[in-house]
């Protein structure tokens, strides 16, 4: 009697234990939901290039959650990036943006819409189709024509101040080397100064004096005595 009621004991203490093991893993269980492995194993499909069976894999987990905006992130990059798929991709940004407004992925997803935006219109516009390659290299293209017209005006800007400050020298340097005050020059005109002569006056245009017959000629002659002029009077320099 003694040892079965032993027996019994260690069976009954067998049992205790095989139902609290069976217990801890049942809390395992519901500790670990299902849809985390889930996502687990699409991420794996994806990174595995079965791009198919990660979204089926996605969309399984889907719960209407707030979980589930990262799992629409995850969905319109797919789309976007390796299905070259915008419609869909769009699709899944509006959901994020709609479960998660201002989650931490908002703004890229907001950025990712408007690409997918373009692409679709650039695909559906038009008679001719054009690709999502191509519209992306034509945009490119765009942007650095424009860069280079930038740079171009840019160059003609500084050229043209450049110029023009160079223009207001050299008016400056040519104020400063006129001839003293009271000479006039400007029209090929000159304002006759005590002591001048056409002599003179010629080595101070052509750097010479036999120049001085051309400006009497050009005033008709009107000189009585080319090696006296009376002050005040108006030579015309040819």
């Amino acid at each position: 009697m003694r040892r079965t009621d032993k027996s019994v004991g260690k069976l009954r203490l067998l049992l205790i234990a095989g139902l609290a093991i069976a217990s801890l893993t049942s809390c395992n269980r519901m500790m670990t939901p299902p849809a985390t492995q889930v996502l687990k194993d699409a991420d794996a499909k994806m990174a595995s290039g079965d791009l198919l069976e990660a979204i089926t894999l996605y969309e399984s987990a889907l719960d209407n959650s707030a979980r589930s905006a990262d799992i629409h992130y995850k969905l319109a990059v797919l789309y976007d990036e390796k299905m070259s798929d915008p419609l869909n991709a769009l699709h899944h940004c509006k959901r994020y943006l709609t479960i998660a407004p201002s989650g931490a992925r908002a703004n890229e997803v907001k950025s990712l819409m408007k690409r997918d935006e373009l692409a679709l219109v650039t695909t559906l516009s038009g008679d001719s189709v054009v690709s999502r390659g191509e519209a992306a290299r034509l945009k490119n293209e765009n942007l650095e024509l424009r860069k280079e017209l930038e740079n171009r005006n840019a160059q003609i800007r500084a050229a043209t101040l450049t110029k023009d400050k160079r223009a207001t020298t050299g008016t400056q340097a040519e104020k400063d080397a006129s001839p003293a005050a009271g000479k006039k020059i400007g029209g090929r005109s000159y304002v006759v100064q005590p002591g001048d002569t056409l002599a003179s006056i010629s080595r101070k245009f052509y750097k010479s004096s036999s120049g001085w017959k051309k400006i009497r000629d050009e005033d008709g002659n009107r000189f009585d005595d080319p090696g006296k002029l009376k002050p005040g009077q108006t030579v015309t320099i040819p």
